[in-house]
């Protein structure tokens, strides 16, 4: 597209833009920090788990349940990650079953590290009250679960 005599202009208006949203509307420190912290999160070799059952969604309601545990699963080729979140925790498995170590990622800069024992077995705590995620090393694989919140 040949460039014709308001070009110049347009990107001198573009930057002049720019620093009056910069002065009047900043990006708060926050939001750069969290937006910074997730890059940091991102792992090029790992392997995205999709999420293919959530009790929130795909299941029927159970009668006479007041806090039923929801439960899900995610796969990732031949591994799936099955997850029964509560309030007081996590329990899940690895099937099929092995060892991994496996990080419960909440907000940015909160790590929790869990263990899957040979059998695949893993629990921990309550997750984050905002979004959580699961990234899980099984030898030389890097597996992380879609994003949720509990």
């Amino acid at each position: 597209m040949p460039e014709g005599p308001d070009e110049p202009a347009d990107g001198l208006l573009e930057e002049e833009l720019r620093q009056a949203a910069a002065v009047l509307d900043p990006v708060p420190a926050e939001l750069l920090q969290s937006a910074l912290d997730a890059f940091a999160l991102h792992d090029l070799d790992a392997r995205l788990a999709e999420l293919t059952f959530d009790s929130l969604v795909d299941a029927l309601p159970v009668r006479g349940a007041l806090d039923p545990p929801r439960m899900l699963t995610f796969r990732a080729g031949e591994v799936t990650v099955d997850v029964e979140v509560t309030g007081d925790g996590l329990i899940g498995q690895l099937l099929p079953p092995q060892s991994a170590r496996i990080e419960l990622l909440g907000a940015p800069g909160h790590v929790r590290p869990l263990t899957a024992d040979p059998l695949g077995r893993f629990t921990g705590g309550p997750p984050p009250t905002g979004p959580f995620a699961l990234r899980l090393r099984t030898g030389a694989e890097v597996i992380v679960t879609e994003w949720l919140r509990a």
